[in-house]
C-alpha cells in the first residue's frame, strides 16, 4: 500500500508571530554573494540527499546558474565554529512574500540542536528583506520527521495541505 504524499504549506504574516529557538553560540549566517550556482547544487545534493530532492539533479550547469543568479533569490550558509552546516535559500516574491524555498542541514550536523536555530535565522533574513509581509514555507511527508514540527514551533501556521 502506498501512502500518499502530503505537502504542507506554511505562513507567518507577522514577524511578532516568530517564536525564535535557543542560539546556538557561534552558529552565523553567510551570504553567497555574488551566486555562486555550483554552491546552490552542492547543497541541493547534501542537504537533499536523505529527502529525495530529485527535481534538479540533472540540471545543467546553466540551468543553475539561471536559478542562483536571479536577483530575487538570496543564498546564505549555517556556519558554526568555522563549518558549513546547512543553508537556507530566500526567493522574494509579489506582494511582499518571501519564500523559504530551500532549508536544511547537512547530514552530519543533524540532531545537534542547529534546526530550530538556523530556522530561527533564515526566519529573521526573510523579514529583513525590504517590504516584507508574509513569509512562507513548504515541507511534506519526504522531509525529515521533525521538520513540520520545526516550522510549527517557530511560528509558522498551516494554510493548506496537498495530498499527492
Amino acid at each position: 500500500m502506498t501512502v500518499p504524499l502530503k505537502i504542507y504549506h506554511l505562513e507567518m504574516t507577522g514577524r511578532a508571530e516568530l517564536r525564535p529557538a535557543r542560539e546556538v553560540p557561534g552558529l552565523q549566517t553567510l551570504r553567497v554573494d555574488p551566486p555562486q550556482p555550483d554552491v546552490n547544487r552542492r547543497y541541493y545534493e547534501q542537504v537533499g540527499a536523505d529527502w529525495q530532492w530529485t527535481d534538479r539533479l540533472a540540471w545543467s550547469p546553466e540551468e543553475w546558474r539561471g536559478y542562483a543568479c536571479r536577483p530575487e533569490l538570496r543564498t546564505l550558509l549555517g556556519v558554526l565554529e568555522g563549518e558549513e552546516v546547512g543553508y537556507f535559500e530566500l526567493e522574494e516574491q509579489a506582494g511582499g512574500d518571501v519564500e523559504i524555498a530551500l532549508f536544511g542541514l547537512r547530514p552530519e550536523f543533524i540532531g545537534r540542536g542547529l534546526g530550530g536555530a538556523l530556522l530561527t535565522m533564515a526566519i529573521e533574513e526573510a523579514w529583513a528583506v525590504p517590504g516584507s509581509t508574509r513569509v512562507w514555507v513548504h515541507t511534506c511527508t519526504l522531509d525529515h520527521e521533525f521538520a513540520l514540527a520545526n516550522y510549527e514551533k517557530r511560528g509558522f501556521r498551516l494554510f493548506k495541505v496537498e495530498e499527492q
